[in-house]
């Protein structure tokens, strides 16, 4: 968040005592750079060749039986004590009837059909076309009910979910503080991978409204970390500021929240919203922000637990735009003694947007270059410039902002007449990339 837009915003001093004061490094856990390692590194047999022989040598064993064997065979590639079975855990399976169904309802019907197809030429060697097709869809409607039984379908395709209806195993955040309590119910309490470090991500912002570029970049992010380093991502949240940041289009700060919420329940598996800092009296500083999150984390709840039962402390970072980060390069904004906090003590993940030169920027920031193995520049291979001013400029003139952001948000925004009378200076509008 920018501090300018702070209430109370002064241009700090190179020896001021920020109050009030960042919690101390010895309660933050220390944790490893985010930019040296890679799981290459990590992992020998990442690289390992499979064995294509053992794997063609079961084809053949499976495809000389597999005429008088079938449903033998499709159990064992489901998960039962069959050959197949075995090396579909270990290799990628060269057999198309070993692959999984891409969708649970067009697989199994198409399957399903294949069956009752084939039992329907048997039987018209022995009974009449009318007989055969009662049974054929006798045996259609058993499967597809049999596959709607195991299937958890949640919201049904006819029912629409009231805005309101709290998901199963959702739990909202509150409106006061006194009744506040920080979101677990999408946290990883343990490792999935014992040979990871764990990692949460804080995206700080006004969130006015949420759009799907800030969605994306939670995703751009996991994708990053997965792929370039050796944390194991265990809980994203989004942190919308106090109603006191001086912005203009800035809702109130319990329908952000709820926007935040509703874009989390119905798009995400596992992005949560925090409302800690839009409960605060005042705004807060993004360094005192990532401190009640570890305090959440890691002094509360001691992190996550290792395969061997002990915990272990998270590394978090701030999920940020490259434009917010070329903010602290502005002079007298952001003071030093929190850019050493954030950047040094927790870190930095940016998401490059367009016209924005990221690694340049921390090549020439002295304080960013310090820390930059603690940052991580994700460069968006398709570029998404949503933006919340233009999306609240469309709304003002009645334009359309569909596919722009959710419709749980959209249908949010209708119901509450959110954005409609207000007015931002021109200057903001077409500049804004927040």
């Amino acid at each position: 968040m920018d501090p300018t837009r702070a209430p109370d915003f002064k241009p700090p001093s190179p020896n001021e005592e920020l109050s009030p004061p960042t919690d101390p490094q010895s309660t933050i856990p220390n944790s490893d750079p985010i930019v040296p390692y890679v799981l290459a590194d990590y992992n020998g047999s990442i690289d390992a060749p499979f064995n294509l022989d053992s794997i063609k040598k079961n084809h053949k064993k499976s495809s000389s039986k597999h005429h008088h064997k079938h449903h033998t065979s499709r159990k064992n590639s489901s998960g039962g004590t069959g050959t197949r079975g075995s090396h579909r855990s270990q290799h990628i399976p060269l057999n198309p009837s070993d692959f999984q169904p891409l969708s649970a309802d067009v697989s199994s019907a198409e399957e399903d059909t294949d069956e009752s197809s084939s039992s329907s030429n048997t039987n018209n060697n022995n009974n009449n076309n009318n007989n055969t097709g009662r049974s054929d869809s006798r045996t259609i409607d058993e499967a597809l009910n049999e596959q709607l039984k195991a299937i958890d379908i949640g919201v049904k395709k006819y029912q629409i979910a009231d805005l309101e209806e709290v998901p199963h195993g959702i739990v909202r955040q509150a409106r006061d503080f006194d009744d506040y309590e920080f979101p677990t119910h999408r946290f990883s309490t343990g490792l999935k991978d014992p040979n990871k470090l764990p990692l949460v991500i804080v995206a700080c912002g006004s969130f006015s409204p949420i759009t799907y570029l800030h969605l994306r970049m939670f995703e751009m992010a996991l994708d990053a970390i997965n792929e370039q380093t050796r944390f194991e991502v265990v809980g994203g949240y989004f942190s919308p500021v106090n109603d006191t940041y001086q912005k203009p289009g800035l809702a109130p700060a319990y329908h952000r929240v709820r926007m935040c919420e509703l874009a989390c329940e119905r798009t995400s598996s596992w992005l949560m919203v925090d409302a800690w800092e839009s409960l605060q009296p005042t705004y807060t500083r993004t360094a005192k922000v990532l401190d009640h999150f570890n305090h959440e984390i890691n002094v509360k709840r001691g992190g996550v637990s290792t395969a061997s039962g002990e915990k272990m402390g998270c590394k978090i970072m701030l999920l940020a735009g490259g434009d917010l980060i070329e903010s602290m390069g502005e002079p007298n904004v952001w003071a030093d003694a929190d850019l050493h906090h954030i950047l040094g003590n927790y870190g930095c993940l940016i998401v490059e947007r367009t016209g924005s030169d990221v690694r340049s920027f921390l090549l020439s920031h002295d304080i960013m270059y310090e820390h930059r193995r603690n940052v991580l520049v994700i460069k968006q291979l398709i570029y998404n410039d949503i933006s919340s001013t233009k999306v609240r400029l469309f709304i003002r003139r009645g334009m359309s902002v569909q596919y722009l952001l959710p419709n749980s948000v959209i249908r949010y925004i209708q119901e509450h007449k959110l954005y409609i009378n207000q007015t931002e200076p021109v200057k903001q509008v077409m500049g804004g990339k927040e």
